[in-house]
């Protein structure tokens, strides 16, 4: 093996490591967003499911 593969390969390699970081950090900042804007609407129909139960009784 020459001393270009010694440079190539983890080169690569870390490159993968970083480009894969920076891909996953904004795939959980999206994940996070999607589950906080659920919880969001699961808050507001338990709201009107209450109201809806309150006016009921």
């Amino acid at each position: 093996m020459t001393l270009g593969h010694f440079i190539y390969i983890p080169g690569i390699l870390l490159l993968g490591i970083v480009i894969g970081y920076v891909i996953g950090g904004r795939r959980a900042e999206l994940a996070a967003d999607d589950q906080g804007e659920k919880d969001q609407r699961k808050a507001a129909r338990d709201a009107r499911r209450r109201a809806r139960d309150r006016v009921s009784e």
